[in-house]
C-alpha cells in the first residue's frame, strides 16, 4: 500500500467513533474546537474549524498549518448514541436486575478475576457502580424503614398497622431511589452500570443492532477509501476502540481496502478491549484482534495512560487477550504519560476527575510529548510516518491473561 508511507498529507478524512455515550455528537466538535485552539497556542501552530466539506450527518472541517505545511481534514462522527440512549432507558428495578446479571456474567465466567490481574483502575471503575447502587438501595431501605417506624409511633391512629407502615417505608425508599437516579450526573452509577450491562448482555457478542450499525460504518469508511484522500484515519475512543477494530477487520477481510488507495490509520485511545474480549462469547472480537494485528494494510497505534483509571493502560489488547499470532505487528502501544505531559498544576487539578481524564487524549497538553491529537488528526504527516521507528512503551503489558482464546 504505497500511500501508507507518503511523507505528507494534504487532505485527510477522519472518522471518530465515540465510546458508550448518549450525548449528541456536537460535543466532540466543540471539544475539538476548544482544545485544538489551546494546543495550537501552546505548540505554536494554527488550526481553524469550519463546516465539513465531505458528506455524512455530523462532523466538521479543520485546516491546520504546522511547520509551514497546511493540511485539510474532514471529520465525521460515526454515531451510535441512539443505541446507547436506548440501552440506558431502563427502570430502576430493571437496572438492579442488570446489576445481578452483569455481575453473574463476569464472575461465573472467571473474567472478573483475570481482568484484575491487568490493571486496578478499570476494575475499580467496573466495581464502583455495583457498590454504589447497592449502597443507594441500602440507604433508601434504611431511611424508608426509619420513616415508617417513626410514623407508626408519632401518628398511631393512621400508621398503627404493620402493613401500612411497610407500605410507607417502601414508598419513601422508592422516592429516595428516584432522587439518586435523578442525581446520577454526579454519581455516574447508573451510567456505568448500563455501560457494563450493554457489554455483558450477550457475554461479549455484539448485539444485532450494533452489528448492523458497524456494517453501516464500514460502508462509510469504504467509500472514503475510494476517494482522493491522502489518509483515512479511524479514531476509536474507549468502547469505540473495539468497534473500530472490528470494522476495519471486516473491511480488510472483504477486500474493501484498495492497495493503491489512501493511507489507512487506526488510532485507539483509552481502550477497554479486555472488558469485552475476556468474555466467553467474544469470539468475533478476538478473531478481529488476531487478524488486524498482522495486517500491513494499515498502521495501528494504541495510546493509553496509567493516569487514566477508566482504561486498560498500556495493556496490548491483542496479547493480553491471548490471540497474538506469530506474525503480530500491531498495535504500537504508547503512553500519553499524563504525569509528564501535564504540568504539576494541571495534573493536580485533573488527577481525581476520572471521567475528565478519560477524555484527556482528545484534549490539549501543556507539556506535550510526541502524542498530539490535533497534529495526528489535522497535521501533514500520516500516522505511520509520525511513529515510524518509535519503540513501544517499555511498561506495556503483553502477557496473555484471558481464559477464552477461541476466535471466529
Amino acid at each position: 500500500m504505497s500511500g501508507l508511507f507518503a511523507p505528507e498529507v494534504r487532505r485527510r478524512r477522519v472518522f471518530y467513533i465515540p465510546g458508550y455515550d448518549p450525548i449528541h455528537p456536537r460535543r466532540y466538535r466543540e471539544l475539538y474546537r476548544k482544545e485544538g485552539a489551546a494546543q495550537a497556542a501552546i505548540s505554536g501552530y494554527q488550526i481553524a474549524l469550519a463546516p465539513k466539506h465531505a458528506g455524512g450527518p455530523f462532523g466538521w472541517h479543520a485546516t491546520a498549518t504546522i511547520g509551514g505545511d497546511t493540511c485539510e481534514a474532514d471529520f465525521e462522527v460515526l454515531v451510535w448514541s441512539d443505541i446507547v440512549a436506548a440501552s440506558m432507558g431502563q427502570s430502576i428495578p430493571a437496572t438492579y436486575l442488570q446489576l445481578l446479571r452483569t455481575t453473574a456474567t463476569y464472575v461465573t465466567s472467571g473474567s472478573l478475576f483475570r481482568l484484575m490481574r491487568l490493571r486496578k483502575g478499570p476494575m475499580i471503575a467496573a466495581l464502583y457502580p455495583i457498590f454504589a447502587l447497592l449502597l443507594q438501595l441500602a440507604l433508601a431501605l434504611a431511611l424508608g424503614w426509619v420513616v415508617g417506624w417513626a410514623a407508626m409511633w408519632v401518628v398511631p391512629m393512621f400508621f398503627g398497622s404493620n402493613l401500612v407502615c411497610t407500605a410507607v417505608s417502601l414508598v419513601v425508599a422508592a422516592a429516595i431511589l428516584r432522587r439518586f437516579r435523578k442525581a446520577d450526573g454526579r454519581f455516574y452509577a447508573y451510567y456505568l452500570m448500563h455501560d457494563y450491562a450493554h457489554t455483558a448482555q450477550l457475554s461479549g457478542a455484539y448485539p444485532p443492532d450494533l452489528e448492523a450499525r458497524l456494517a453501516e460504518f464500514g460502508d462509510t469508511i469504504a467509500a472514503a477509501l475510494e476517494g482522493a484522500w491522502d489518509e483515512v484515519l479511524v479514531v476509536g475512543h474507549s468502547s469505540g476502540a473495539h468497534l473500530a477494530i472490528s470494522i476495519l477487520a471486516d473491511l480488510i477481510r472483504a477486500g474493501r481496502v484498495p492497495a493503491t488507495g489512501p493511507a489507512l490509520g487506526l488510532l485507539t485511545l483509552g481502550q477497554v478491549v479486555p472488558m469485552v474480549s475476556f468474555l466467553p462469547r467474544a469470539q468475533r472480537l478476538r478473531g478481529d484482534l488476531a487478524f488486524l494485528s498482522a495486517r500491513d494494510e494499515l498502521a495501528w497505534v494504541d495510546v493509553t495512560a496509567p493516569g487514566d483509571g477508566c482504561a486498560f493502560a498500556l495493556c496490548d489488547p491483542v496479547s493480553v487477550s491471548g490471540v497474538a499470532p506469530p506474525d503480530k505487528r500491531w498495535p504500537l502501544v504508547l503512553s500519553a504519560a499524563f504525569t509528564k505531559t501535564l504540568s504539576p498544576a494541571r495534573w493536580k487539578a485533573l488527577r481525581w476527575r476520572f471521567f475528565r481524564l478519560h477524555f484527556q487524549y482528545l484534549s490539549a497538553f501543556d507539556r506535550p510529548g510526541d502524542y498530539d491529537y490535533f497534529q495526528i488528526t489535522a497535521g501533514p504527516t500520516t500516522l505511520q510516518t509520525r511513529y515510524a521507528g518509535r519503540n513501544p512503551s517499555a511498561s506495556r503489558i503483553e502477557r496473555p491473561v484471558n481464559r477464552y482464546k477461541d476466535t471466529r
